[in-house]
């Protein structure tokens, strides 16, 4: 099964558990009665905006309330999610909150805890991740990138959605495995960094999928993916373990808000987010980004934040991010 076929079928899955009982509310139901802000921890333009926008223009028709999608960039895509901690748990103001979130106070003081600070409501969805440069460049291959790195160390730059992110942890996984040294040019997300490869301001990015139009357009090339298995849309193309490099990707995302949430605050807004998840239109704009869906609700996002979060260290530490 290919991968756009397999997203296919977990979005089915999703969908088709929409005709399933709602799940018991705490004390009644909720609705808003005010326009929603959504907080986006990438930039603006990116493919985590144009998401949250398509999902929030669905909910906003659903409740007759806008819902607003507000750009917070920064601090390595944690700046969205922390602003939970002077927010009201209302419902009305909630947080976009990346995987970073659950590194970040690992290597990085921070005055909040992801476990303890975050009220968790739905996950969404998954990037995935690939190393690649411009069509015309020089290297055929994840070798020969590699061997530049090797050859002439620091020269050649890359660029991700911020330092301790999953792509800047990927390169650092990498440059361990293979003695190479890149230079990392930090950016608030693929907006950013999308157009610095295009000018070739960075040589390569090894990122989420925000390249994969200019993939199909023929202005960026594949060079390896870093996922656990070829990508059904590249099967040509070789994954960083085929490469001898033993580092994969993990990079979902979801929504969160403020400690305290009440329940029937919580399930409300991840029941209106499941159901715009299952517009007919979801599937084909994750798709023109190669994401995978990654629909958890409530209490399986919070037990793999609680996972991840602990299982995380180990791979920071190796990378130098986070002392043991």
């Amino acid at each position: 099964m290919t991968g756009l076929n397999r997203r296919r079928v977990l979005v089915s899955v999703v969908g088709g558990a929409l005709a399933a009982p709602a799940l018991v509310r705490a004390q009644g139901s909720w609705k808003p009665d005010k326009p929603i802000t959504i907080y986006n921890p990438l930039a603006a333009g990116g493919v985590c905006d144009v998401h949250l926008r398509f999902l929030g223009e669905r909910v906003g028709r659903k409740w007759g309330q806008q819902v607003i999608v507000d750009v917070k960039a920064g601090a390595g895509a944690t700046l969205a999610a922390a602003q939970m901690v002077n927010t009201k748990p209302d419902g009305y103001t909630i947080a976009c909150m990346t995987i970073n979130s659950l590194r970040y106070p690992h290597y990085q003081a921070a005055n909040w805890h992801p476990l303890r600070d975050f009220s968790y409501i739905i996950g969404l969805s998954e990037f995935t991740f690939g190393v690649v440069v411009l069509a015309d460049a020089p290297w055929k291959t994840i070798g020969e990138l590699i061997e530049a790195g090797k050859r002439e160390p620091e020269k050649l730059n890359y660029g991700t959605s911020g330092i301790g992110g999953t792509g800047h942890l990927l390169m650092l996984e990498t440059e361990q495995a293979t003695g190479a040294r890149f230079t990392h040019i930090p950016y608030k997300g693929g907006a950013e960094w999308m157009p610095a490869l295009l000018g070739g301001h960075i040589q390569f990015v090894p990122d989420g999928a925000a390249w994969a139009p200019f993939v199909e357009s023929g202005k960026v090339r594949v060079l390896a993916m870093a996922t656990e298995k070829r990508f059904g849309l590249y099967p040509d193309k070789p994954t960083l373990i085929e490469s001898g490099i033993n580092a994969v990707a993990v990079s979902p995302y979801g929504l969160v808000g403020p400690k305290d949430l009440p329940p029937q605050i919580i399930q409300a807004l991840h029941d209106a987010m499941k159901e715009a998840m299952a517009d007919p239109g979801h599937q084909p704009l994750l798709d023109k980004f190669i994401q995978e869906p990654w629909y958890r609700d409530p209490a399986g996002y919070r037990a793999f934040a609680e996972k991840y979060y602990v299982d995380v260290k180990p791979t920071l530490v190796k990378a130098g991010l986070a002392k043991a």
